[in-house]
């Protein structure tokens, strides 16, 4: 990700990302173009959405990408896979301010983003109760769980392991995942 190095407001980076045919991420007053994504990673996230999908039939929740998520402004980053069930993000098309899981495919340029800084600002989505980071270059998966307590604890997946997404009810093996990809 590049940034541009001066300060630009919520309401700027909108107008930016609006008008743009690049996707740009905010975060704390700096907008980053998106670089495009391997074949590997569309996969894996095509995967990840059509098994949510298919689980959230008849529900009220519904499961997106290409959409913004944000917390008072602060952040806009846009998921690879989320979940929102809370009827107030019904009322924008374009950004969730409600979800209760978020999932990243990671990549070598955005690990350490994904799993540091972004993880901190998802953890003030006050509805989410799920971060999931998939592996691309091995079978891999890591569940990040807020519990009662308010305390992040984490379960990895590995090859032969049944993927649980406690948030959604949500089990399946972790080879679904991966089928088919070089």
């Amino acid at each position: 990700m590049i940034a541009i190095p001066h300060y630009i407001d919520p309401d700027e980076y909108l107008i930016i990302d609006r008008d743009s045919s690049t996707r740009h991420e905010y975060h704390h007053g700096l907008v980053y173009a998106m670089a495009g994504g391997s074949d590997t990673h569309s996969q894996i996230g095509i995967k990840l959405l059509g098994l949510i999908d298919n689980h959230l039939d008849d529900t009220p929740c519904r499961v997106y990408n290409e959409v913004k998520v944000t917390h008072n402004d602060e952040f806009f980053y846009y998921p690879d896979a989320f979940v929102t069930c809370d009827p107030r993000d019904r009322e924008d098309r374009y950004i969730k301010r409600h979800p209760k899981l978020i999932a990243e495919v990671l990549s070598k340029s955005t690990e350490k983003f994904d799993r540091t800084d972004k993880f901190t600002n998802y953890q003030k989505l006050d509805n989410l109760e799920e971060y999931v980071l998939i592996e691309q270059d091995a079978q891999r998966v890591e569940c990040r769980r807020r519990n009662a307590d308010n305390i992040w604890e984490t379960t990895v997946y590995e090859t032969g392991d049944r993927v649980t997404l406690t948030s959604l009810n949500l089990e399946f093996d972790i080879a679904r995942l991966y089928r088919g990809l070089d």
